[in-house]
């Protein structure tokens, strides 16, 4: 009918494999209990590399990569550390800036279109925000300031800096 040739022991081989689970189904199940226990017992705090390492201290040789994917299947995950930097808000929380230049940053002379923008860097003592100013034309950073808090003060220094350095002539600024 189908022109496949199969022989009637490997259907039956096949037939009586499906009545029983398989070796790594079974350790699979064993393993995951395990996984569990660790993961509790820690505070729920503990990822994949930690209760690897405790399984393999109780005696349960298992593969970290196995550890990882059962983790994945109970749907456990380790504590991350530090705290989640959020610079920008979600669309529609806020209201946006106008677009003061229609998206053309090419100016015709020096002094005539600065742009600013800040972001957060990641430190070993914490997060540092930068801000910068840059004159569009020359593509130079004019000028900048970095703070551990996201102020507006520190924005404006960094325009403060750039009118300093650059001295316009017909600019006068007032904070």
């Amino acid at each position: 009918m189908h022109d496949c040739k199969i022989a009637p022991s490997t259907y039956y081989a096949h037939h009586k494999r499906q009545a029983a689970p398989s070796a790594r189904t079974v350790r699979d199940s064993e393993l995951k209990e395990l996984i569990q226990h660790v993961y509790d017992t820690n505070y729920r705090v503990y990822g994949a590399r930690k209760i690897w390492r405790e399984l393999n201290r109780q005696g349960q040789a298992v593969a970290r990569c196995t550890v990882e994917r059962l983790m994945r299947e109970l749907g456990i995950t380790g504590a991350v550390r530090g705290r989640r930097v959020i610079t920008t808000l979600p669309g529609g929380q806020t209201d946006r800036a106008p677009d003061l230049l229609d998206r053309d940053f090419v100016a015709g002379a020096p002094n005539r279109c600065w742009v600013a923008d800040f972001t957060h860097v990641k430190t070993w003592a914490g997060v540092v925000y930068v801000a910068f100013v840059v004159d569009t034309f020359s593509r130079r950073i004019v000028g900048w300031s970095a703070a551990t808090v996201k102020e507006t003060v520190f924005v404006l220094d960094a325009l403060e800096m750039g009118i300093w350095q650059r001295e316009p002539p017909l600019v006068t600024w007032r904070p």
